[in-house]
């Protein structure tokens, strides 16, 4: 029988003890005398956070159908445990198996996002794992990073054994297989990690030297050795719909943040707004097939029992047959109490008539992303929405019923001024008055529109890739204006606005931007304390900013600088399809306040055409 690797009392005096017991519904476990290679699957926030991840279950499930391999998971203990774990000293455990994740072949660590960094540092002290990875022996996991972070994987280059660039589906069997004949035929960690760096989208930090300029600027970056790879190709699944999903999704035994089944429609997007990182990474936009989304629809939702249904995508509005599964879902389960959501949608007279269909109108808000207030703003970052389709949208969606409206904007653009601050105010209260202009019988109450602004942080392989970031004080000042104008307008009781925490995205804005160097304020930070950054309640400024004192970090080389275009970058040796001449040149467009049409209108050569099956829409005429 499986014992706990914590006791009742442990147990009953920690918060949301189900966190850490494993054995939910669909978990799998198997008898680890029998399996060749052991993964430990870590996710570096709550369990709540990473149970509705849908990238770490497609690994979990594509690596547990192999009879060789086991793959568990873990995630980072909330403080309390924390706390009790150092006293005790209890190394972290995977779920299924409650084992030491220290006794483990591989520790493989997804990023999402930047502010879970210290939290990786958490999770390697606690499983008793060396933390820089030139201290690890034999002994310990091989520590991999995926995820869109890995994209500028340097701050963390210290910390990790390997990071995989791109999506997982394509060469970790192969990463598995090479591990298992390696390790049966005794070979070192060493003999590994240069084997392993030869399999495509694999890099391995310690094969490569960095050199810098006086200025701080990287001088070169090369490999160690002559068979090692010069630049690491992200690797990429054309046929999404031929290839893993999880029919059987583990079921958190408590409420997850997204407490559903996830259906992801396709990959990409065809947008190319500029800002987003997200947009560039995952080209190009690839359509998973009708019949097998409805295939894994059904029996996801019946292997989970799952009340609600979420179509994932960057764009859902942009998937070709959106109103087919939308109508097979509504005629399938539609009566059968399923709930069908539909995040990432254009607001459209399409795009309202399917969500009327599956929406309880009255309770429901509709979310807009215009990103800017000023036309001339939203040209600058491409966002291929006119105020005309705002309003049109607005107005459309208030004659069908809905009265709730969220509004998402960005502060800190390249090239924003005052007016175009402005102008997200007058949005807002255009949006209000539109509402109003509807017979007052015919109105489904007041008009609530929230009005939400978080601040631009310039990503790798973007656009704005070289753009320097605002200041702290800048982006509150920013937020002030924004507040001041909404207070000032006739509509201003049918608006609220809210900001992000501004030294949050200053602190974003290092490591996306980070190099090297970065890793000692990282950890720096975690001794301070530092840890769940992306948490308001725990996140500590003050830890950070000792870090900067006594690491000699300069924040602002980091994030305030602007980059020439000519500078080496600290990503520049991984390739991701978009080529930086594609980058340079609409980085060229946005000044110009040039609009770059979507990839179904014209292709516009950004290079993410080499990808051979994928659902690319260059201009074959």
């Amino acid at each position: 029988m499986r014992k706990l690797a914590l006791d009742d009392e442990i147990l009953l005096n920690i918060e949301k003890p189900a966190r850490y017991i494993g054995n939910e519904v669909n978990s799998v476990m198997k008898d680890k005398d029998k399996i060749d290679v052991r993964i430990c699957l870590c996710f570096p926030d709550l369990y709540e956070i990473g149970m509705s991840y849908l990238g770490i279950q497609i690994l979990y499930d594509m690596f547990n159908q192999r009879d060789d391999l086991w793959c568990e998971r873990v995630y980072s203990p909330w403080i309390d445990l924390d706390r009790v774990m150092r006293e005790k000293n209890i190394p972290l455990f995977a779920l299924e198996s409650q084992d030491p994740v220290k006794d483990f072949d591989f520790l493989g660590i997804t990023l999402q996002y930047e502010m879970c960094y210290t939290n990786i540092l958490q999770v390697l002290e606690l499983a008793q794992i060396p933390l820089f990875a030139k201290d690890r022996t034999q002994q310990d996991p091989i520590v991999i990073g995926g995820g869109p972070c890995a994209y500028n994987p340097e701050p963390l280059a210290a910390f990790f054994d390997l990071f995989y660039i791109g999506e997982g589906e394509t060469q970790y069997f192969a990463m598995m297989d090479l591990y298992k004949e390696m390790k049966a035929s005794g070979k070192s960690r060493e003999e590994f990690l240069r084997a392993v760096c030869k399999i495509p989208g694999i890099y391995v930090p310690s094969l490569y030297e960095v050199s810098y300029h006086e200025d701080g600027t990287i001088a070169s970056f090369t490999p160690r050795y002559d068979d090692v790879p010069v630049v690491i190709e992200k690797q990429v699944v054309t046929d999404v719909t031929n290839t893993f999903y999880p029919k059987a999704p583990v079921i958190p035994f408590i409420k997850a943040t997204q407490d559903r089944v996830v259906l992801e429609i396709q990959r990409g997007c065809i947008r190319g707004c500029r800002f987003c990182q997200a947009g560039m990474l995952y080209r190009p936009t690839r359509e998973r097939d009708l019949a097998m989304l409805k295939e894994c629809a059904y029996e996801m939702l019946k292997n989970t029992g799952h009340e609600e249904i979420s179509l994932s995508s960057l764009s859902s509005s942009d998937y070709s047959d959106l109103e087919g599964i939308v109508n097979y879902l509504i005629n399938e389960f539609g009566g059968k109490g399923v709930n069908i959501s539909l995040p990432s949608l254009r607001i459209d007279a399409f795009s309202l008539d399917v969500m009327s269909k599956v929406q309880d109108i009255r309770k429901s808000s509709l979310t807009f992303a215009p990103e800017a207030g000023s036309q001339r703003m939203r040209n600058v970052i491409n966002k291929g929405l006119t105020e005309e389709d705002i309003l049109n949208g607005s107005g459309q969606a208030f004659e069908g019923g809905w009265n709730k409206v969220k509004l998402y904007f960005m502060l800190g653009l390249p090239t924003e001024t005052e007016e175009d601050i402005k102008e997200i105010a007058h949005l807002a209260d255009r949006i209000a008055r539109r509402y109003y202009e509807i017979p007052k019988d015919k109105r489904n109450g007041k008009c609530q529109i929230t009005v939400s602004t978080s601040f631009f942080v310039p990503k790798p392989f973007t656009p704005f890739q070289w753009v320097g970031m605002n200041t702290k004080d800048q982006f509150l000042g920013k937020a002030k204006i924004v507040n001041h104008e909404i207070k000032d307008q006739l509509n201003h009781k049918s608006i609220r606005y809210n900001w992000h925490e501004a030294d949050v995205t200053v602190l974003e804005g290092l490591l996306a931007r980070g190099d090297r160097r970065v890793a000692d304020t990282i950890l720096a930070a975690y001794k301070n304390g530092a840890l769940y950054d992306a948490w308001s309640e725990t996140f500590c400024w003050d830890h950070w900013e000792k870090a900067f004192e006594d690491t000699n970090l300069d924040l602002d080389f980091y994030t305030t600088r602007e980059r020439d275009v000519s500078e080496i970058l600290p990503w520049d040796f991984i390739h991701i399809g978009v080529t930086k001449k594609f980058l340079q040149r609409e980085w060229e467009r946005a000044k110009e306040e040039v609009v770059t049409p979507n990839c179904r209108m014209n292709c516009s050569g950004c290079g993410a055409a080499q990808y051979k099956g994928g659902v690319c829409f260059e201009d074959k005429n």
